[in-house]
C-alpha cells in the first residue's frame, strides 16, 4: 500500500456563513495530499507532466461526516491499496485535531500521454517507485 498524510490549516477565506469549512474546499485539500505523497516518494507530478504525462481526474466521491471550522489544523490521509494500470484509485480520510473523522473520500485517476491525449500506462521510472510499495 502506498500513503502518506498532509497537514493543513483552514483559512478565514474557506469558510461559509455557517462558519464551516466550505464543502468545495475538499477536492482542493484532497489534491494537495495526493501531490504531497507523489513528492514524498521521489515523483512529483511536475517530474510526470516534465516527462510528458498528465492525469487529470475521472471520478471523485465525498462523504461528509463532520464540519471543519476556522483555524482547525486538518489532516488528510491518503491511500492507494491498488497497484496503478492505467488508472490509479485514491482514498482519503480527512481528520480534525481530536481525531474525528471529517469526510472520506476516492478520486480516480488517468495517466494520459500528454501528445496523443490518449490513456497509457503509467511511466517505467513511476512503475518501479510505486512497485516498490505492493507485495507481487
Amino acid at each position: 500500500m502506498f500513503s502518506g498524510e498532509t497537514k493543513i490549516r483552514v483559512r478565514y477565506g474557506e469558510t461559509d456563513q455557517m462558519g464551516y469549512c466550505y464543502y468545495g474546499n475538499y477536492p482542493l485539500y484532497y489534491e494537495q495530499a495526493r501531490s504531497d505523497v507523489f513528492r514524498n516518494c521521489g515523483c512529483s507530478y511536475a517530474q510526470l507532466e516534465q516527462k510528458g504525462y498528465m492525469m487529470p481526474v475521472l471520478s471523485m466521491n465525498i462523504q461528509y461526516k463532520k464540519p471543519a471550522f476556522y483555524d482547525d489544523l486538518i489532516t488528510v490521509k491518503v491511500f492507494v491499496k491498488e497497484k496503478p494500470g492505467i488508472k490509479m484509485k485514491f482514498e482519503y480520510q480527512t481528520y480534525n485535531e481530536k481525531g474525528e473523522l471529517l469526510n472520506f473520500g476516492e478520486t480516480v485517476l488517468c495517466f494520459v500521454n500528454k501528445e496523443t491525449k490518449r490513456p497509457c500506462m503509467p511511466p517505467v521510472f513511476f512503475q518501479e517507485i510505486i512497485n516498490s510499495y505492493f507485495e507481487d
